[in-house]
């Protein structure tokens, strides 16, 4: 198998390259062909096998006409982090082959239309060619253009269930649940799927050694994207209010808001009890949510990280005048344009330290979409428990990528946490009411609603002001309120979700620090290393400001590896600036191009580590692999 993966399970009687539910395939096609049905296809229907799959969506960011490609990983072991290298590749573009072929591992396939011939200088001796003639095959078959190209892709499914033996029962009910409305288009569907299915079996050798069969370890999971569950996980949290602007890879948050809030957020009479509003622009977006919660709902916006930088003024001023808000920021490759839809962690720093002058927010850290459900909720309760802007920092291979997630749990406890919030007859037992008045000693003062009594009315000042409210440039007073602040955010380390820490019965001699959507990669690399004899504990981020755990594991070993994605490191620069370790105890491995990250890639960016530390001593632990993974001297 490919060395960037486990080998699985070998068939019984089967040759040693055999192998059962572990292969990565890819499908190369042209944007906006609709294959991306086809590949939904696929992944569901290996979903509804009981088999953990994972798949990531490699689009371009214009509308229609250039290259396409879809990756599924199949490993009966759990691990679906990306692979760089390929068992099987599916070229359906011709103006993509050469690229295509190279990706093939060495003892893999590749199955291409042969309705057009693949150019001999293109032929790898150490690579099967699978030739299926898919488009004579729906010309022959299906009537208008569209309807053939469309269906010459339901076709490569059908060809794919039968090189790996996939179960045309499940594939049947897909269809009948998509399409059972639309009897026309089922049996189209149907002969398609059928159509290719049966002419690899006549014609090619089925299946192929790597092969799928149903395990049941999807069983209480579902299949969802990062963005659905977030959206889903604001409507559990009580949001009534969102401000948007379009942006790529956001906007299907707040469709899927919108989706949800059309079934759950409407009276009887048909009234919406929401408000979703497309603003001018992100600063405008800003402002409404801020409006929003200021009044007493819940409002939240989805941006990415442009949006962030235009919103950056109105977060500012939530911060100073205590005004919760929640921002979702589903990071994409920057700077400027950018990728838009590639993913990268390039907004940590950002989002952190959001807006001019001194600013530090609390931001959560998902790592999948159940996370994206679950910090969504507490996102909405931290601001409103701490009158602040509080940033969901989630990867665009998160938001816009489906994932096996265990099923999300109804809690019939759960009550919203609104924090300090005086009622009318609170106030009116108040000689005086002082916004800004900390009386507790925990940072926060009690906010009111206005409209609630008219001892509640207050200025809220983005301008200088003191512990009552009152404008005020005295420098004294002014650092008052700036220490209280910061006491405010640094004291909701309590609750913030503890970071995920998977680590030796006795402790290693090496750390590994990471964040996000990294979290497949760097444990499948920990087990990876563990088998070579290099003991690796592994510290998951999951919300800042950092806890004392974090500086604790640090300190704990020799060194300790930080694996982000971005150029600048921007993970281990927070690390240093929040923490009393030395900067000789932390190691950088980065990888930034826009892909997902691999377990390959972290391996040997620890053998680069190593080698440099170590010399020729170090231990051999590098495994071949196709990406550049980069080092930054800590």
């Amino acid at each position: 198998m490919s060395a960037d993966r486990q080998t699985e399970t070998v068939k019984e009687g089967a040759d040693a390259d055999a192998t059962v539910n572990d292969i990565a395939f890819k499908i190369a096609t042209v944007n906006g062909t609709g294959s991306a049905s086809a590949n939904g296809l696929l992944m569901k229907a290996i979903f509804r096998m009981g088999i953990p799959v994972s798949g990531k969506n490699l689009f371009p960011s214009n509308i229609q006409g250039l290259p396409t490609w879809y990756e599924i990983r199949v490993n009966g072991r759990g691990h679906t982090a990306r692979t760089p290298d390929f068992d099987l590749m599916v070229a359906m573009n011709p103006a993509t082959y050469a690229q295509d072929v190279v990706e093939v591992r060495s003892g893999g396939w590749l199955l291409h239309d042969s309705s057009w011939p693949l150019p001999r200088e293109l032929h790898r001796d150490d690579v099967t060619v699978l030739g299926v003639p898919l488009a004579e095959m729906c010309n022959a078959r299906f009537e208008g253009a569209r309807t053939r190209i469309l269906l010459k892709n339901i076709a490569y499914a059908g060809v794919l269930a039968a090189l790996l033996e996939m179960d045309l029962k499940v594939i049947d009910q897909l269809l009948e649940e998509t399409y059972g409305k639309k009897k026309k288009l089922l049996d189209a569907n149907f002969e398609a799927v059928r159509m290719g299915h049966d002419w690899a079996r006549e014609h090619l050798e089925c299946p192929l050694p790597t092969s799928l069969e149903p395990m049941g370890e999807t069983d209480g999971c579902i299949l969802v994207d990062g963005n659905t569950a977030a959206a889903l996980g604001c409507v559990y949290a009580g949001a009534t209010v969102a401000g948007w602007y379009p942006i790529t890879p956001s906007t299907s948050l707040i469709d899927a808001f919108k989706g949800f809030c059309d079934e759950l957020r409407t009276d009887a009479d048909g009234r919406n009890n929401v408000a979703i509003i497309q603003a001018e622009d992100e600063l405008a977006a800003a402002g409404m949510v801020i409006g929003a919660n200021w009044v007493g709902a819940r409002g939240f916006t989805a941006t990415s990280g442009p949006g962030i930088s235009l919103m950056s003024e109105f977060i500012g001023l939530a911060y100073y005048a205590e005004i919760p808000g929640v921002f979702f920021n589903i990071q994409r490759t920057g700077p400027s344009t950018g990728m838009p839809t590639r993913t990268q962690q390039g907004d940590l720093m950002m989002c952190a330290y959001a807006s001019h002058g001194d600013t530090k927010h609390i931001c959560l850290y998902p790592s999948d979409p159940a996370e994206s459900f679950d910090f969504a909720v507490r996102a909405f309760d931290l601001a409103e428990r701490y009158q602040t802007p509080v940033f969901v920092v989630q990867d665009l291979d998160i938001g816009m990528n489906d994932w096996v997630v265990p099923e999300f749990a109804w809690d019939d406890a759960y009550r919203p946490d609104r924090g300090k919030v005086l009622t009318a007859q609170e106030l009116e037992e108040l000689d005086a009411y002082h916004r800004y008045l900390d009386k507790d000693g925990d940072g926060v003062a009690a906010r009111t609603v206005p409209g609630v009594h008219p001892k509640g009315a207050f200025f809220t000042r983005g301008s200088g002001h003191d512990r009552y409210g009152r404008y005020t440039e005295d420098a004294a007073a002014y650092q008052d309120v700036m220490e209280r602040l910061l006491d405010k955010v640094d004291g909701a380390v309590s609750v913030l979700p503890s970071p995920e820490i998977v680590g030796e019965e006795n402790g290693a001699t090496y750390g590994m620090i990471t964040i996000g959507g990294c979290r497949g990669a760097v444990l499948e690399a920990r087990e990876r290393l563990r088998e070579r004899g290099v003991a690796v504990d592994v510290l998951r981020v999951r919300g800042f400001p950092f806890p004392d755990d974090v500086e604790a594991f640090i300190r704990r070993h020799t060194r300790t590896f930080v694996v982000e994605q971005n150029r600048d490191a921007q993970l281990l620069g927070m690390l240093l600036l929040e923490t009393d370790v030395h900067r000789e105890h932390l190691a950088s491995i980065r990888q930034y191009g826009g892909m997902p990250l691999s377990a390959g890639e972290v391996v040997n960016g620890v053998a680069d580590w190593l080698k440099e530390w170590h010399g020729s001593d170090a231990p051999d632990v590098r495994g071949a692999s196709t990406a550049r993974t980069h080092r930054r001297e800590a």
